[in-house]
């Protein structure tokens, strides 16, 4: 008895969070083909894009195309057996096409071999904005960012500042601004790009009030789980990428700390302020009330007698 054999069939249904346009643009990159001849696929009706598979070779095929954002499937051959009464001739003036079975259609898709297959992860670059980056790792190098420039920032610019070297301090306190904005460009426009967002709305961060809640946005809203149409997923967080993570809990915490202690100081100082303030009054108001009482207690004066 013959090995079992499989098909991948496809019907145009794609994997949750996949747009129709992503998973296009992904196929023609897969099969190296153009959109024109992809857009077949999306046509509804089950199309067999590889036949003739063994189980093993049928789901690496499947793995493969899941990356591109489609949805398809394995299904089993039907099984062939020969049979000598099912034989028979070919009228005259009937021509079959030595590529084409007898039921088979010479308009349905070409059964062309998949392509070379996706990267499972993408490439990661904090300088650059190609790729994706997700939650944790935003938030991770953003933190990374901050502390380092902020680090060179502070022990450069402000020691030339102490040593009078002002000039000097300026111009590293204005590099490493520079180079803290640059860098928090590039993993934002990573992040929007793992959103399936175009990069181009970062300078929402320029509308007011917007612009405050924007970056929240990003560090809340999940990516898209498969590939999209800035690439592959991200690689798995690492431990590192964790940790910093977890550090922004301590910046947040020493912040609101921070906060709460200076207004809990200035509420202090001005609950002191006016307790002197109205300490002052009432001894005033005192002094002045003895005066009169005084005054009141002094004998009248005989003019006449005098």
């Amino acid at each position: 008895m013959s090995e079992q054999r499989f098909k991948i069939v496809f019907d145009g249904a794609l994997l949750p969070g996949v747009d129709i346009t992503t998973a296009k643009l992904n196929l023609a990159q897969l099969f190296k083909s153009d959109i024109a001849a992809i857009e077949r696929l999306f046509s509804g009706k089950p199309v067999a894009l590889k036949h003739d598979l063994s189980h093993t070779d049928a789901q690496t095929y499947l793995n493969a195309l899941s990356k591109t954002g489609i949805d398809a499937r394995i299904e089993a051959e039907p099984s062939i057996e020969l049979n000598l009464t099912d034989v028979h001739e070919s009228s005259p003036g009937t021509y079959t096409h030595p590529a084409l079975g007898d039921n088979e259609s010479p308009y349905s898709p070409p059964r062309a071999p998949v392509g070379e297959a996706l990267p499972e992860y993408s490439e990661l670059r904090v300088l650059g904005v190609q790729g994706r980056i997700g939650r944790l790792r935003y938030l991770a190098w953003s933190l990374a960012a901050l502390l380092i420039i902020g680090a060179i920032a502070g022990i450069f610019g402000f020691s030339l500042l102490a040593g009078n070297q002002m000039v000097l301090g300026i111009i590293v306190c204005v590099v490493a601004f520079v180079a803290y904005l640059y860098i928090n460009i590039t993993i934002s426009v990573q992040r929007l790009h793992d959103l399936g967002w175009s990069g181009w709305l970062w300078f929402l961060n320029l509308v007011p009030f917007i612009g405050s809640l924007f970056p929240i946005a990003l560090a809340v809203l999940p990516g898209n789980v498969g590939a999209n149409r800035y690439g592959a997923p991200q690689p798995p967080n690492s431990t590192a990428v964790k940790v910093l993570c977890g550090l922004w809990l301590v910046v947040i915490a020493v912040v609101f700390v921070g906060a709460l202690a200076g207004g809990l100081s200035t509420i202090t100082e001005e609950y002191e302020s006016t307790s002197a303030s109205s300490y002052e009054s009432s001894e005033s108001a005192d002094a002045v009330e003895a005066d009169d009482a005084a005054k009141a207690a002094q004998p009248p004066v005989d003019y006449e007698k005098e």
